[in-house]
């Protein structure tokens, strides 16, 4: 492990990983560079199917099409430079670090407040279906689409400049395979009480509100789906929001768990519940959302038939 002497100020970190084994390092490359190269295909296909498909031109592939993006860049901040690190130095600038650490937060608050307008649209779909097309008009929805993408950027914003206030001096090594706000933290020999109390008020409730959002939109989504008379009705109304919710209990599980706990309490093997969220998830979306869904099924077949021809 690197020691600094205190005089001086740390001008990169060393990011351990997920082994420190040379054995592992190889595996571990070629794991992950095939998750990485699903995941930019897979979600490749589903923005391609979506706008090639005159069918899949509805507010909730709009939807979508934007998560699948937005995937694509939330593992680009991260696996890359997983690779890098397997198969070469493990350091990183402060300043990349950083960077990293911004771009993370704000692509992944973005997928969370995408999921929010998701759920909204499956919400009014049901619950108010003679209103659908006035309520999720084109315009509204860009609007909702601008609102995900911008909001976020000012949460990432305020934690990324307040650590950049922080002195590291002890120690440069992180515990971790990105610059992630916990063991970076940690690292501090400085006072981290504004920082702790700024997650614990206000991250609290950027991560936990989405999440209430949700829950919410799909307890009047399974009130009104219970009223429904038909059982066919039922299950056709299920499936809509069978993947999405699914894609909701992955996302949302893998980060309470790991950031609604004492910063004392952070461990290393809280980075197997950190690869479900920042990694996984981005890869089993496409198959989430297309295996239980007849119409991208359909709009697949249709990009691939092209392709063909």
């Amino acid at each position: 492990m690197e020691r600094l002497n205190q005089t001086s100020r740390v001008s990169e970190f060393i990011l351990l990983g997920l082994s420190s084994l040379p054995e592992d390092q190889k595996p571990l490359f070629i794991l992950f560079l095939i998750i990485y190269l699903v995941t930019i295909t897979g979600n490749l296909l589903i923005i391609l199917a979506i706008h090639s498909d005159s069918q899949l031109q509805t507010p909730m592939y709009f939807f979508l099409s934007f998560l699948s993006f937005i995937d694509i860049c939330f593992t680009t901040t991260i696996v890359p430079r997983m690779l890098v690190n397997f198969l070469s130095h493990k350091t990183i600038s402060y300043a990349g670090c950083l960077t990293q650490m911004y771009f993370t937060y704000a692509l992944g608050n973005t997928d969370s407040w995408l999921l929010v307008v998701m759920a909204f649209d499956r919400y009014v779909a049901i619950c108010d279906p003679f209103h659908y097309v006035t309520i999720m008009s084109h315009h509204r929805c860009v609007l909702l689409v601008a609102f995900s993408c911008s909001l976020p950027h000012f949460h990432s914003l305020l934690h990324t400049l307040l650590l950049n206030q922080l002195t590291f001096c002890n120690s440069n090594v992180v515990h971790h395979f990105f610059c992630d706000i916990n063991p970076l933290l940690k690292l501090s020999c400085s006072s981290i009480f504004v920082n702790d109390l700024t997650i614990k008020t206000e991250g609290l409730v950027f991560w936990v509100t989405p999440f209430l959002c949700i829950v919410f939109s799909y307890v009047q989504i399974l009130v009104a789906v219970l009223r429904i008379p038909s059982a066919a009705g039922k299950r056709k109304a299920f499936s809509t929001c069978g993947s999405h919710f699914t894609v909701v209990i992955l996302f949302y599980g893998s980060i309470f768990y790991v950031y609604l706990q004492p910063l004392s309490s952070y461990t290393v093997q809280d980075q197997v519940a950190t690869i479900v969220y920042t990694v996984l998830t981005s890869m089993l979306n496409p198959f989430i959302y297309s295996l239980r869904n007849k119409d991208m099924k359909r709009g697949l077949g249709k990009l691939m038939g092209r392709r063909k021809t």
